[in-house]
């Protein structure tokens, strides 16, 4: 009858932490997978906002291409072609800046 009691009773507990290990296992994908590259992104982001120049050809979030004709803290003056109208928007607006090669092209 002891014999019966101790196959009836479950196996000592395992460690807890044993259960999260796929949890922070996955956890750790995501960091290195979507997390870092966006964080990555953002920051090169923030990098080409501050080093814009007067004279800089950039695309805008709206797809317009110009050329930056004046800077301010938080807003810039872009001459978009043909005929050199002038808009002025927010720095944040700029989504990238046109290499030299296709401004030649």
């Amino acid at each position: 009858m002891n014999l019966n009691l101790l196959l009836l009773q479950s196996p000592g507990s395992s460690n807890p932490i044993f259960g999260f290990l796929p949890i922070l296992f996955i956890f750790a994908i995501f960091y290195f997978l979507l997390f870092m590259p966006m964080q990555r992104q953002k920051k090169q982001q923030q990098k080409m906002l501050r080093e814009l120049q007067s004279g800089n050809t950039v695309v805008t979030n709206g797809g317009i291409i110009g050329t930056i004709v004046k800077l301010d803290d938080d807003t810039l003056v872009l001459r978009v072609k043909p005929d050199n109208i002038k808009i002025e928007m927010a720095r944040s607006a700029v989504a990238s800046l046109v290499s030299e090669e296709v401004k030649k092209a």
